[in-house]
């Protein structure tokens, strides 16, 4: 599918994953809207790949639809990237026995909120906008990718609300590829591993215990690069038999226990 001179609108944008996914959108002439809740780097992006940056709160319904107009009013949308997500550890139960110690359940919802309701509601609504789109020789009219995470598949102690949260991303991605086939939209999923974003923050200490982190992978025995994220983001994007499908992108890794 060409997206040359489409739209397209990518939540989390403005650092990480999300940026490296809008800077590829933007090689390939692609407007993209960036979503984010951080506006100062947001805006910088924004500039930087003369696209527009938009306020979104992916738990906000209103700011999506307003991120997923502008986008329309650019030109034709026809990609959709679900970037936002947070994370949050905890084990379920304390050592201690009482419940106070017990997994926040107010954080459980607000993961879940964020990272699966929050994703699905950007879906909804870009496709929405993606079915009123001319379709290609292909009949296609729009790709959307969501985030997952291999903690979907290897959740670690602690990972209870992250794990489920993005299992339910993996779990929506073919019933509702399905639903949007009818309308020509392709919809995928990719599952990230270890991947170096500024999460783990920057200096000496951090290279060094990133460098350990990268000993678990399979190989190559190092970190995954945003830029290597962010092409098979623009693949299941691009290309046009891709469809239904859940990607891990992680070197091999199968995460331990903790």
């Amino acid at each position: 599918m060409d997206l040359t001179g489409s739209s397209a609108i990518v939540t989390g944008a403005a650092s990480g994953i999300g940026a490296a996914v809008a800077r590829q959108l933007a090689a390939l002439g692609v407007t993209v809207v960036v979503a984010d809740l951080q506006a100062e780097k947001g805006e910088a992006l924004a500039e930087e790949i003369k696209g527009v940056f938009a306020h979104v709160d992916v738990t906000n319904t209103d700011q999506i639809a307003g991120a997923v107009k502008a986008a329309a009013e650019i030109a034709p949308l026809r990609a959709a990237v679900n970037s936002a997500g947070i994370g949050f550890a905890s084990r379920t139960i304390g050592r201690d026995g009482l419940l106070e110690s017990a997994h926040d359940l107010d954080w459980f919802k607000r993961v879940v909120n964020i990272n699966l309701i929050g994703t699905f509601d950007v879906v909804r609504q870009a496709a929405t906008v993606m079915s009123q789109n001319e379709p290609d020789a292909d009949g296609c009219r729009g790709a959307i990718v969501n985030l997952a995470s291999v903690a979907a598949f290897d959740g670690q102690i602690g990972q209870a609300s992250y794990s489920a949260s993005k299992g339910g991303v993996v779990g929506m991605t073919l019933p509702v590829a399905r639903d949007l086939s009818a309308s020509g939209i392709r919809l995928n999923t990719v599952a990230p591993g270890l991947i170096d974003t500024p999460i783990y923050g920057e200096g000496p200490e951090s290279e060094a215990f990133k460098a350990n982190l990268g000993q678990n992978v399979l190989f190559p025995k190092r970190l995954g690069t945003g830029a290597e994220l962010a092409s098979m983001v623009i693949e299941c994007l691009t290309n046009s038999y891709m469809n239904g499908e859940t990607v891990r992108l992680d070197g091999g890794i199968r995460m331990p226990p903790r």
